[in-house]
Order: C-alpha cells, then sequence, then structure tokens
C-alpha cells in the first residue's frame, strides 16, 4: 500500500513513511492509493469472528507487507486490549461506549496502534535518534497519546494543549506521567495548538535535528484504526436487521472519516451524521455549500472546540469533492451548550444513562435526523468517559458518577507542563 498527499504536490509514500512524517512536504494529509471493499462473506459472518479478527482483516490491507502478519496481529491483539459495549437507550437508538480504555477516551485505540506500529519500525534502530511525536489536543488526544505512548523504545513525546480549555482530568492525563512524555502549556486555543504543530513539520530547521511526527488524527495510524469501533458495532446490532445510521461527536473529524473509511471498504453504513457544538463550520458547509473556517469557540463539549477540522479534506476526498453526494451521506447539526445539559439531564431521567457533553450532542443530532428517518437504527458514540467532564455535568448527575480507577490514578498526581505562547518558543524548545 502506497499514499498521496492530498496537496498533489508531494512523491508517493510507503505506509511506514506516512507513519514516520506524519504530513507530507507539501502540507497535503495522506491517503491510501487503494480502497478496496472486503469480501462479502466477511460481512456475512462477521457475527462470528472477535474483534481482534475484525480489525486485523481492516487494518492489513493499510499496511500490507511493512509489518509482517504475526507482528501486526499482536499489535491488534495489545491494542483491542477492553471492551466496546453497545447499549441500548431508547428502542431505535443505542450507544457506542468508547470510553473503557486506559485514558478512558475513544482515542485510546489509534494512540495505542500509532504507538506500537512506531515501536516496531524503531526496534532495529539503536543507533539512530529518536523520534519525537508532536501533537495538539483539545482535550482526550493528549491523555490517549500520553498513555499510548508512555515508554515506548526511540520515541519522545511533545503534546500541546491549550492552558484553561481542557478539564482537570484530561489535564492531569497528560502533565502527569513523565518519562518520554512532556506537556507544553500553550496561552491561546486549540487552533493556535494545532497551527505550532502543522508549522513545526514544514520548518527545515529541524532538518537533521529532530525527527518529527504526529500523533493527531491527521496520522494515518492514528486516524485509520478508528475503523475498527464501526465494525464492532454492526457486528453488536447486525441481527435486528435494521439499517445503521451513526451520529458522530465530531472536532477535527478524524473518528467520522474512519467511520466513512469502513463504509467505503464495504460495512453497510446508511448514513452518517456530524453532531457539534457551536464549532459549526461543517454543518454550515453541508447547509450552504460555503466553507470557512473560523476561531474556535470554548463550550462545555471542549474535545470539540475546533475551528478548522484538518480531516475534513479527507472525507471530501472519499465523496470526489463532490457536495451533492456529500449530502446524500453526512447530516449535519449543532447544539448550544444549554442543549446539551438539557440532553444529558434528559438521557439520564428517560433512560437512567449518565452522557458525557460530547455523547450527548450525538443524541441531540441523532434524534433531529431520526425524525425524518424512522426506518432505522440510530448509534450515537460515547467518546469519552462523562467523570472527565464533572465541573460542566448537572451536580444532580455528578454526584452519581462513580469514579473509574484509570482516573483515581492520576488525581493525585502532580501536573508539570512547560507554559509558552509563541510558535518561536515551541522552536526554542524542539532544538535545545
Amino acid at each position: 500500500m502506497t499514499y498521496y498527499s492530498l496537496n498533489k504536490q508531494a512523491p508517493d509514500v510507503s505506509f511506514q513513511e506516512a507513519v514516520v512524517k506524519g504530513l507530507a512536504p507539501d502540507k497535503g494529509l495522506y491517503f491510501p492509493n487503494e480502497i478496496n471493499a472486503l469480501p462479502q462473506h466477511f460481512f456475512d459472518n462477521i457475527e462470528n469472528l472477535d474483534n481482534n479478527t475484525i480489525a486485523f482483516e481492516a487494518i492489513a490491507p493499510f499496511v500490507g507487507n511493512e509489518i509482517p502478519e504475526q507482528d501486526l496481529k499482536q499489535i491488534v491483539k495489545e491494542v483491542l486490549s477492553f471492551d466496546f459495549p453497545v447499549e441500548k437507550v431508547e428502542d431505535n437508538i443505542s450507544a457506542l461506549e468508547l470510553y473503557h480504555g486506559p485514558t478512558m477516551a475513544f482515542k485510546d485505540v489509534g494512540a495505542r496502534f500509532m504507538a506500537r506500529c512506531l515501536g516496531y519500525f524503531n526496534k532495529d534502530k539503536a543507533n539512530q535518534e529518536n523520534v519525537t511525536v508532536l501533537v495538539a489536543t483539545s482535550g482526550d488526544t493528549g491523555g490517549a497519546v500520553a498513555s499510548g505512548f508512555l515508554g515506548v523504545e526511540g520515541v519522545d513525546v511533545v503534546i500541546l494543549y491549550p492552558s484553561g480549555k481542557v478539564s482537570d482530568i484530561q489535564e492531569k492525563q497528560l502533565t502527569t506521567l513523565g518519562q518520554n512524555i512532556v506537556a507544553l502549556e500553550v496561552d491561546g486555543t486549540f487552533d493556535d495548538c494545532q497551527a505550532m504543530v502543522k508549522t513545526a513539520f514544514l520548518d527545515e530547521a529541524y532538518k537533521g535535528k529532530r525527527t518529527l511526527t504526529s500523533a493527531n488524527s491527521i496520522n494515518i495510524a492514528r486516524w485509520l484504526p478508528q475503523m475498527f469501533y464501526f465494525f464492532f458495532a454492526y457486528k453488536a446490532l447486525k441481527s435486528n436487521g435494521k439499517k445503521l445510521v451513526f451520529s458522530v461527536p465530531s472536532g477535527n473529524y478524524g473518528n467520522i472519516c474512519a467511520g466513512m473509511m469502513a463504509q467505503r471498504l464495504g460495512l453497510p453504513v446508511h448514513h452518517f451524521v456530524t453532531a457539534t457544538n457551536a464549532n459549526n463550520i461543517v454543518p454550515e458547509y453541508l447547509e450552504t455549500g460555503n466553507y470557512h473556517t473560523k476561531q474556535s469557540v470554548q463550550t462545555i463539549s471542549n474535545a470539540m472546540d475546533v475551528g478548522d477540522p484538518s480531516n475534513f479534506i479527507r472525507i471530501q476526498e472519499l465523496h470526489d469533492n463532490d457536495i451533492s453526494a456529500l449530502r446524500q451521506n453526512l447530516s449535519g447539526y449543532s447544539y448550544s451548550d444549554v442543549e446539551t445539559t438539557k440532553a444529558i439531564h434528559h438521557l439520564y431521567e428517560s433512560a437512567n444513562y449518565i452522557a458525557d457533553p460530547h455523547g450527548a450532542i450525538g443524541y441531540l443530532a441523532l434524534k433531529a435526523y431520526l425524525k425524518d428517518n424512522t426506518d432505522v437504527h440510530g448509534v450515537f458514540l460515547e467518546t469519552a468517559h462523562p467523570i472527565k467532564f464533572l465541573p460542566v455535568m448537572p451536580k444532580s448527575i455528578s454526584d452519581n458518577i462513580p469514579m473509574p480507577r484509570q482516573i483515581e490514578a492520576v488525581l493525585h498526581k502532580e501536573k508539570q507542563s512547560i507554559k509558552m505562547s509563541n510558535y518561536e518558543q515551541l522552536k526554542t524548545y524542539l532544538l535545545s
């Protein structure tokens, strides 16, 4: 398998090169040259396959022969060491819970997969320089990357996060691990952090001094494994015989884009719904046909506070840059903090279900779509455990959320971060 830059001004590269480089030299995101559907018998018998087998069959074509079959199977096994339950919420609505991993966020799968791929590629390079994983986070990415890469030989991790704009638990998860993990606390927004990361990738000053790559979902090894969830949900719900619609809380658009890749592999997905907060760039685009990035707005669903979503260009590529084709496959809705809080209350009172702010928006968007589409089964993604958002959760509900051991383990650790406000400070740090 080879990968090309979506800016079309850079050479094609191997899977390994795409993972290590993260971003193409022409600033483009890498995209696979081939997407071939899996055989029909795979889907006909998916309920008889374990999750490890499903995930391996889905990812193997994108890795090719660059990681031997047994090694790739072991990577998948280590990545999928926790459950992905599908919980009934209403008669035609389920929640796909993606927060049962080590940092209690959906990003655990992608971060762990990428870390193990880099570990494999670095295992025979003891005398070469370390790879530096440079990543921006709006919340959960940082903790997942920190946990996934902790102690991986030959890899240093530098995480940029916006000061005061992630939850206390999220901050603890990315600032307390030490070892090969460094947290940079940026005076700005997530978009500022992401812009600094992108600038660093294209700065020739690091050549021969630092090998930089990204663990944001712009990296194919972070992005593509997110396909797994959608296969698992289909396996769990196949027997009900209804067409599936996925509602995905969307920030940088890697997760929903991965779902669309699963669809291209043949997964029977009827439709996707993008659920957003006030940062509603894509819903506005679907409505008006005009795509305008914005300065991100801070909300209680902070992981979606993204004003310039990187992965949307991949979604456009999957639909041949045809907005009519995209509208056939994707609907978009956005909601305020007040509406989000009301939805959290409603789910708790009507279904005894505790949703985090992101999942609550996913639920609202799904309900909006189902008003005119009653013959389907809807699945909204619960992308992070509600315990991570205690300050913005209704107190009557937050008091009833038990403290998971994964979170309790970091609460009393000391935060360690380096404060900075601009790219030149980041550059000085990286070259020091």
